[in-house]
């Protein structure tokens, strides 16, 4: 009976996605490489939002060797603005690796796979099934609820062997992308339209009366985080963030999260105080705002004069050219103020 079900539920599912797939790039290629990248990009980013990066990514570095050979500031540059920077960071430790361990390609197995930095089981399940035709399933999470919906798991352990024994021999790579299409158009967390699902007859959910919608998430921490634009010459100065952590590596205007009760501008003197210089004068130009994992950002911007001249040696700061910005790795937040310096 079990099998049956099974039978069935794949052939919903993959007639439906032979009619109604989104036509995305990621899916006119078998590259493995170009799959990988588009995988990558896609953890917990929309479609909409990756399509253009994944198009300028792959224009840049073609084959996992131009991304082993090119700098790794450039690689983050054209990364900027997509979020969640650990992922440009590992695919270019994962390209190093690929290149010097299997032959600058991707390696057809599994548990090769997934010991390249931040390749995960899905990641390596989207892989193996999209690219090399494996039966491997691929669990992200739209296919995750898809499938506890369907057979009315909750248990990861249970959902996690249900997906490697639901997922067909043939066409493995578009079963997985069935679910996912299927997860973010027809069956998403809130407001499910389940008259519309190819597999509302055979899904326990919808047997069980109205799908119960998924919990808001909770709402993000606001936070004030004002902003100094120091300029000179008609360049600005940046800071550049630590290696190791959130958005490490990239460039940022200085500023930094305003403590309770304290005052924009004595928050911004103490960001700045790296460099040795005194706030003389604060101008607000404007306000920004930023959302960033589970933040929601209100940035003050300010055009700061200093008493004294920042020497601009201090290790991790720099003076750049407003023209130079759009080809730094720099922070979405930091590119929105930016827009507001002076035009000097």
């Amino acid at each position: 009976m079990r099998s049956d079900k099974d039978a069935r539920i794949r052939r919903a599912l993959l007639g439906w996605y032979d009619r109604a797939r989104r036509e995305l790039p990621w899916r006119t290629t078998r590259d493995p490489y170009a799959i990988w990248v588009a995988e990558t990009m896609l953890q917990q980013t929309q479609v909409k939002t990756v399509l253009p990066y994944y198009y300028r990514f792959l224009a840049a570095f073609p084959s996992v060797i131009d991304l082993d050979r090119a700098r790794r500031d450039k690689v983050l540059a054209l990364w900027s603005g997509l979020g969640y920077y650990r992922r440009p960071t590992n695919l270019k430790k994962a390209a190093r690796e690929i290149v010097l361990r299997h032959g600058g390609r991707l390696p057809r197995d599994f548990a090769a796979l997934r010991e390249l930095p931040g390749v995960g089981d899905y990641t390596a399940g989207a892989v193996m099934s999209i690219a090399f035709g494996a039966r491997y399933p691929a669990l992200d999470a739209n296919a995750r609820r898809v499938l506890s919906r369907i057979y009315g798991l909750s248990d990861n352990a249970r959902l996690r062997a249900l997906a490697a024994r639901v997922v067909p021999a043939s066409r493995p790579g578009d079963f997985n992308q069935a679910l996912m299409d299927l997860g973010a158009t027809v069956c998403p967390a809130r407001n499910p339209r389940c008259a519309d699902c190819p597999v509302g007859a055979h899904c326990a959910a919808s047997h069980a009366g109205p799908i119960a919608k998924t919990a808001a998430k909770p709402p993000p921490r606001k936070v004030e985080w004002p902003l100094a634009i120091v300029a000179k010459n008609g360049r600005i100065l940046l800071r550049r963030r630590h290696r190791h952590g959130l958005l490490a590596g990239m460039w940022e205007i200085p500023g930094g999260e305003k403590k309770p009760r304290e005052r924009a501008t004595a928050a911004l003197a103490r960001e700045l105080a790296a460099v040795g210089a005194r706030v003389a004068s604060a101008t607000m130009l404007g306000i920004v705002r930023h959302s960033i994992t589970n933040r929601s950002i209100r940035a003050p911007v300010y055009f700061c004069a200093l008493a004294g001249d920042p020497s601009g040696g201090l290790r991790g700061w720099r003076w750049f050219a407003l023209d130079a910005l759009k080809k730094l790795p720099i922070s979405a937040l930091s590119v929105k103020a930016a827009r507001l310096a002076p035009q000097a």
